[in-house]
């Protein structure tokens, strides 16, 4: 009888009544809470039950299939998007061999990649995108899961799969843009998702060891080091992106008359150093978090000052601001919105250029409501990553 109550006492409670509990203690507390919930509840079925009728009811969701192509890859020529599926294949078996060999993290966030690919092939393949391959994406996703299990049976491909992301970026570039028997299709064709996609890429891939650098360079002893870091940081911290977007399309081609540099490379350079000076700072606050003891203890071990930094102060230092650094990427990824005030026409700035098709005139909401979605899709699975890896490292 004693050892029955006793398994009784210990039995863990039922899901329901956790969240009956959750629900009494978090909004039925008290009598203000309590009419909290219920205002709240009634504003939210309100706005939901408007949104939901006219999304389908109301809306024209046709013109979104309709450009579709153009919102994913902008003017790019239809005949050459193939390349295109070329890179995705290439990073989706690069990202598969990365969590078959490393797993935990890389394993998780091939996952997460896996499972956004998929559902976006899922909606594409209702639309014409590429006529002999509707399932371009969905192939991608076979192939991550295909090198995934492929390289646990293989050994030996760290170093080639480290080589591979290196080269990724060039690798990249050169098919995009053509290479020998390729036609080439010059940058002012790139567009769309696909623009976005690159401008974002390069600005957190780039921007980071930047910020780290200039971090470093704020914290050193050598005051010519240090001013020279500190200057640019604040400078560029003070001015808008838009107007440092403005000063790389026009003025540089002013300073530098012998120099043509691409519309698209200028406007990643401003991005990338816009985006440093604020990763500086985050980085920097992760350096003024580790305790003193931490550098005494490296110089004790007797390592100089790269090895204590690069094994000892900065894995501690980036651990601790994940959650800004990410936030940061995310931040970034967004203000790529703003090429389309230089005349790049990324996500935004075919969205633009739709809506004033006299075809599709009036149908602002549809067209800016998908190109928010897209936008927190991504914004949203960087997030997730970073929570993972927060759980990852401890720091959740």
């Amino acid at each position: 009888m004693e050892e029955r109550e006793s398994n009784q006492a210990i039995r863990p409670p039922t899901a329901s009544k956790n969240i009956l509990q959750w629900l009494k203690e978090n909004l039925f507390n008290t009598w203000y809470n309590t009419l909290l919930t219920f205002l709240a509840a009634g504003f939210l079925y309100v706005v939901l039950t408007g949104i939901l009728t006219w999304a389908f009811t109301e809306a024209n969701w046709g013109v979104i299939p309709a450009n579709l192509q153009i919102f994913l890859v902008g003017a790019y020529p239809r005949a050459e998007i193939w390349r295109i599926w070329v890179v995705i294949y290439t990073l989706s078996v690069l990202a598969g061999l990365s969590a078959g060999i490393w797993g935990g993290l890389a394993l998780r966030l091939a996952l997460v990649i896996g499972s956004l690919g998929g559902g976006i092939g899922i909606i594409v393949a209702f639309f014409p995108i590429v006529p002999w391959n509707r399932l371009g994406l969905l192939a991608g996703v076979v192939l991550l899961i295909g090198s995934l299990f492929w390289s646990r049976r293989s050994k030996g491909l760290r170093p080639w799969v480290l080589g591979g992301w290196l080269l990724s970026f060039p690798w990249t570039m050169i098919w995009l843009h053509g290479f020998g028997g390729l036609a080439t299709v010059f940058t002012s064709s790139w567009g769309g998702l696909l623009l976005t996609l690159i401008l974002a890429a390069v600005g957190i891939v780039v921007s980071f060891p930047l910020g780290v650098l200039l971090a470093l360079g704020r914290r050193s002893s050598l005051p010519t080091i240090k001013w020279a870091s500190t200057a640019y940081i604040e400078t560029v911290r003070g001015v808008p992106l838009v107007t440092i977007l403005f000063m790389a399309q026009i003025m540089v081609p002013i300073f530098l008359p012998d120099f043509r540099i691409d519309k698209i490379l200028r406007a990643m350079l401003g991005i990338t150093l816009f985006s440093a000076a604020y990763m500086a700072e985050n980085v920097r606050g992760g350096l003024q978090a580790i305790p003193r003891g931490q550098y005494e203890a490296a110089h004790a071990l007797g390592l100089n000052y790269p090895l204590m930094m690069l094994l000892i102060i900065l894995p501690q230092a980036l651990r601790s601001v994940i959650p800004a650094i990410v936030g940061q990427f995310i931040s970034l990824f967004k203000d790529t919105s703003l090429v389309a005030v230089i005349g790049l026409l990324d996500l935004l700035g075919i969205a633009k250029t739709v809506i004033a098709n006299p075809d599709w005139l009036g149908l602002q909401a549809e067209v800016y409501l998908f190109a928010a979605v897209v936008y927190f899709v991504f914004s949203y699975s960087m997030s997730y990553i970073s929570q993972k890896i927060e759980e990852a490292l401890g720091v959740a």
